[in-house]
């Protein structure tokens, strides 16, 4: 019988983090059939239907575990979603570590992978005698702006927001203060603090694993691997996303399929996204005078645009539409409430734009699809994430925000045509075809691949395999 490698992951709570790590996973045993994985999952609250249901497709190589969930009464109320998953995975400390303990018991752990969110887990790596290894579910670009952090904090006095001057990651497009993460531009005390300790433990670990590929970030990612005198090694193993199985049935897509080529506009923002009352009736205003189809993923709106990120949904969000809109559209429009299969909705023939809160597993999806994108950026790091799309790849538009945050209808009307009608539509087009190309060849025989192989060597061979 041959011998397995033995591999523990800890996410963090929220389906955005969950599905990254596990997807990566599932392709190390695609890839390398030797491998088991055990994954510890944190929760705050009942897990949700989706990450439940999604748990159930696993490959019996990957067995997860729910730890008791921690009581959202010992949390601080309204602070930053990052900080609430951050404690959350503080509080869930001795459950990861008992489960540890009675993994090496049975069988050696080789390896210890904990999501970026959930890097306190890594303390228990030389316990156990495995290798320390962190999995950044983001960009090379952010991930070299919380590397850069410790510095960037002495070098700059006051809030980063108030910059005049451009930060220049090396490697990356230059970006503004006001586009940096929520947790970093305003310098929130707690959950700051907490990043910047962060960004000097990373380099403790034995590697950081990354969902991006080499010919979607060259510079950023040459960079890393040369931060820190190569001292933690970088391993650039994207794009990975969730592949999901096609529903023919699906009220979307057989929609779409009574619809020309390119010529829907898919609208959604995440698993978590949220808008406000007042953007909900601009966004629809926008789509409506743009004249464009639509494919609109609605959920009921909130002041706080990660409001639906570790909560559930029960209102009806069609119920929030303007009056009259849904019967003005209905020729041109479908709503749908909260989800759609976006994957499928991405790769289907009818789909010609995606507007997109811009978080990274959304960019990635696109990418692989081949499908530019207007950016409609929320919160965490989907600013940074526009900038590099918009200004970088010149693979999107981005709209403007008035002066108290609002995307105007007009606004929106003009970058939809200008995106799904224009020449400058088109050169987008182009240039997210040749990036899906070389996403596809990263995945087949190319860099990422290469560098997975790397990796699962390196793990045999301590396994003894």
């Amino acid at each position: 019988m041959a011998k397995t490698t033995h591999i523990a992951i800890v996410s963090s709570p929220g389906f955005g983090h969950l599905v990254p790590i596990i997807e990566f996973s599932k392709r190390l045993i695609k890839n390398h059939p030797n491998f088991h994985v055990t994954c510890i999952i944190p929760s705050l609250g009942s897990p949700t239907e989706s990450s439940k249901a999604y748990l159930k497709t696993l490959p019996s190589f990957i067995d997860f575990i729910f730890l008791p969930p921690i009581n959202k009464e010992q949390l601080p109320q309204g602070v930053y979603v990052g900080r609430k998953i951050q404690l959350t995975v503080s509080y869930s400390l001795p459950s990861i570590h008992e489960v540890l303990k009675s993994l090496s018991s049975k069988v050696p752990l080789t390896a210890l992978v904990v999501d970026i969110l959930a890097l306190q887990a890594l303390e228990f790596a030389k316990e156990f005698n495995a290798l320390s290894y962190f999995y950044f579910p983001s960009s090379a670009m952010v991930l070299s702006l919380l590397l850069h952090l410790p510095k960037l904090d002495e070098e700059v006095s006051g809030e980063y927001k108030d910059l005049i001057e451009p930060i220049k990651l090396p490697g990356c497009v230059p970006l503004l203060g006001v586009d940096l993460p929520d947790a970093i531009r305003n310098r929130p005390v707690e959950y700051y603090q907490h990043l910047l300790k962060s960004a000097k433990e990373m380099l403790k670990t034995d590697g950081i694993i990354i969902n991006t590929f080499l010919e979607m970030e060259p510079g950023a990612i040459r960079a890393l691997e040369e931060f820190g005198n190569g001292k933690s090694r970088l391993y650039p193993v994207g794009p990975i996303t969730q592949k999901g199985s096609i529903n023919e049935a699906d009220k979307c897509l057989r929609w779409l399929d009574n619809h020309p080529p390119c010529s829907v506009l898919y609208v959604s923002f995440g698993s978590g996204g949220t808008l406000s009352q007042h953007q909900i009736n601009e966004l629809a205003a926008g789509l409506e005078w743009s004249g464009q189809r639509f494919l609109w993923v609605l959920r009921a709106p909130s002041n706080s645009a990660s409001a639906a990120y570790l909560e559930t949904e029960n209102e009806d969000p069609l119920k929030f539409l303007p009056s009259g809109f849904l019967e003005r559209t209905k020729e041109k429009g479908l709503v749908v409430a909260s989800w759609a299969p976006q994957v499928q909705v991405l790769s289907h023939n009818s789909v010609g734009g995606f507007l997109s809160h811009c978080g990274w597993n959304s960019i990635l999806e696109s990418v692989q699809e081949g499908v530019p994108l207007i950016t409609w950026p929320l919160f965490a790091e989907q600013k940074m994430n526009a900038v590099m799309l918009a200004d970088g790849l010149k693979v999107a538009l981005r709209p403007k925000v008035n002066e108290v945050g609002i995307v105007e209808k007009e606004e929106i009307a003009g970058v939809i045509k200008c995106l799904m009608e224009g020449g400058e539509g088109k050169g987008m087009r182009e240039r997210m075809g040749n990036l899906k190309d070389s996403a596809t060849n990263a995945l087949k025989d190319g860099s990422s691949t290469q560098t997975l192989t790397q990796l699962a060597r390196q793990w045999e061979c301590l396994s003894g395999i």
